[in-house]
């Protein structure tokens, strides 16, 4: 809800004695209004039924002479009734923002005039334009947030596409709710992954000739050095050395793991670029984790962790309900928690006026999770620490695995998708140059996969389909670019840069609709923020989208009965395309001008 809309109802209840928090919410369906505040907590504090509590609530609210703290001011019943005069409160309030206020069983529910809502929220969205829909849900706060987190000497799949894609929205969400966000990266370039790959590199034939892609070669070593060595465990006395050789930094491969690190970085660049993905600071695991062995020797000595079974240094979390965590093996080798506590203490010591500190991985390390900021919370880490997880991407023939192989890599699935709407794009622009083909096929494809990721919740997992995600129907991302797409035709149709003076003409139950919709950006925004989930903010954009067409169908815009009519509703398209892109822009989608 538009926060002005929001603050007058909110005024009219005060007035009308209504203390604490009010929830207002939208009606199942608009005939019974456009807002409702319900009364259970109020008659509860009052003694009475909830019904009879309505109704008295809505005869006071028009009748606000009879409010036990006298008559209400004069300057806010003109400001929000305009009609002065006390009105019953089924009688329509003619000329004001609420039009009608009735009790329907233990709710309130309000009815705004169409034209003055939309005189309202137009006028807002004219103004404020790209900061239309700004809240100060997270105001004050300094965030950090720790995504894709990949590895190297592995490939880019559309798993970490989903990682990608909600970390970039989750960053503009809480810029958008007032936060001040510093969005950073940790790379895994150390761990048993990286001296697999690099004794394929060594044992292979697949590792002996690098070809031009080198980041996705490196990738496909390791997947068959992992199969080969699962088919071989006496080879598994040679990655422990390999492992032992890269924790001491031994010449011998040292170079080689250098070259190949760079190699993964130099991929990773530029799928980053390509996706929209900007890290103020990257942290890399070779860089913490001896910090984080020197933090195992301070927990030890505090005793906050212990000597185990084989001389393994734990921490016991089972009073936490979290069982053991293992910080050092008996050999001495680090693990994830024990890099994870030095990138800990690194963030603090870089980042020290961070309220909260944002991890995005799978739901695979929720426990994990636990585990890490229990420990950190017992080591004296003071900001609050959110763990974001999210389910994996899925292909039909089950779950993915980088160490199997049988992974969708992000730059095939591209490529893909890139042919597929490049076909589409010709089909339906045969007089279309190549570049101009092209440019368009590939704003598609990103919009299409990258919403397929983040239109439903993290916490469900996406069976993806291509095919599904590049329709242009439905709730898909080329739906939503075609919308806005449609709406710059109508727009360019008119030759005009201003649009109508009077939008109080815009009455119609499709123009209302449409325009009590853009009021609720701000709050869709907002709750997307605040639940880390942009699935909120994509199945709003794709409702506008669905209210704008519905609006289209019904109200004439080039053909409508008047000038004065016409030159109001293009108004309301370019609100609608101000907000639509707005939204696309927050999700990473790419606006298409033209399809």
């Amino acid at each position: 809800m538009s926060p002005d809309i929001k603050s007058e109802i909110e005024k009219i209840l005060r007035q009308a004695v209504v203390g604490g928090v009010i929830q207002l919410t939208a009606p199942p369906n608009p005939d019974m209004g456009d807002w409702s505040f319900a009364c259970f907590d109020l008659a509860k504090k009052n003694g009475k039924n909830p019904v009879e509590t309505a109704k008295e609530l809505a005869n006071l609210i028009c009748h606000p002479e009879r409010a036990p703290q006298g008559r209400v001011e004069g300057s806010l019943r003109n400001k929000v009734f305009k009609d002065s005069s006390p009105v019953a409160r089924n009688d329509k309030m003619a000329g004001g923002l609420i039009e009608q206020v009735q009790a329907a069983g233990p709710y309130v529910n309000f009815f705004f005039n169409a034209g003055a809502a939309a005189e309202l929220v137009l006028g807002q969205i004219k103004k404020q334009k790209n900061k239309f829909g700004a809240s100060s849900a997270k105001k004050s706060e300094k965030i950090l947030i720790e995504y894709p987190s990949n590895n190297t000497h592995k490939e880019v799949h559309v798993g970490h596409l989903r990682n990608i894609c909600i970390g970039n929205a989750l960053v503009k969400l809480y810029e958008m709710a007032g936060a001040k966000v510093v969005p950073i990266n940790y790379i895994n370039d150390f761990g048993a992954h990286v001296a697999k790959c690099l004794w394929g590199l060594n044992n292979l034939p697949a590792g002996k000739k690098p070809p031009v892609d080198k980041q996705k070669w490196l990738g496909q070593v390791y997947a068959e050095a992992s199969k080969f060595l699962a088919e071989h465990p006496e080879k598994k006395e040679e990655i422990k050395e390999y492992l032992r050789q890269l924790e001491s930094k031994d010449k011998k491969i040292w170079k080689l793991f250098l070259t190949t690190r760079q190699w993964s970085l130099d991929g990773f660049a530029k799928i980053f670029k390509e996706l929209g993905v900007k890290h103020q600071t990257t942290f890399f695991e070779k860089d913490v984790k001896d910090i984080g062995q020197k933090m195992v020797d301070e927990l030890l000595r505090r005793k906050i962790a212990q000597i185990g079974e084989g001389g393994a240094i734990i921490v016991d979390l089972k009073k936490f309900g979290l069982d053991i965590g293992l910080l050092r093996k008996s050999d001495g080798a680090g693990l994830y928690l024990t890099s994870d506590l030095g990138l800990a203490k690194v963030k603090a010591k870089k980042f020290p006026k961070v309220t909260q500190s944002v991890n995005l991985t799978g739901t695979e390390q929720n426990f994990y999770f636990k585990q890490l900021f229990k420990i950190m919370e017992l080591s004296g880490f003071k900001y609050q620490m959110t763990h974001v997880s999210y389910e994996l991407v899925s292909l039909p023939e089950g779950k993915m695995s980088s160490r199997l192989g049988n992974v969708i890599l992000y730059e095939d699935l591209r490529d893909e998708a890139v042919a597929l709407a490049e076909s589409e794009t010709k089909k339906r622009h045969a007089d279309w140059g190549a570049a101009k083909i092209r440019s368009t096929a590939f704003a598609l494809a990103l919009g299409a996969l990258k919403f397929s990721m983040i239109k439903v919740g993290p916490k469900q997992t996406i069976s993806f389909s291509i095919k599904e995600a590049l329709s242009f129907d439905g709730f898909t991302g080329p739906y939503l670019q075609y919308s806005v797409a449609r709406m710059n035709s109508i727009l360019e149709k008119t030759g005009a840069k201003s649009g109508g003076k009077n939008l109080t003409i815009l009455q119609s139950g499709a123009e209302k609709q449409l325009v009590l919709k853009l009021a609720n950006f701000a709050e869709a925004a907002a709750e997307s923020a605040m639940k880390n989930d942009p699935s909120q903010l994509s199945k709003y954009l794709y409702e506008l989208a669905r209210l704008f067409s519905d609006f289209y169908e019904r109200c004439p815009v080039l053909k409508a009965e008047n000038k004065e009519l016409r030159n109001a509703r293009l108004e309301l398209v370019k609100a609608v395309k101000s907000v639509m892109e707005s939204g696309l822009r927050i999700l990473g989608i790419p606006v298409v001008k033209e399809m």
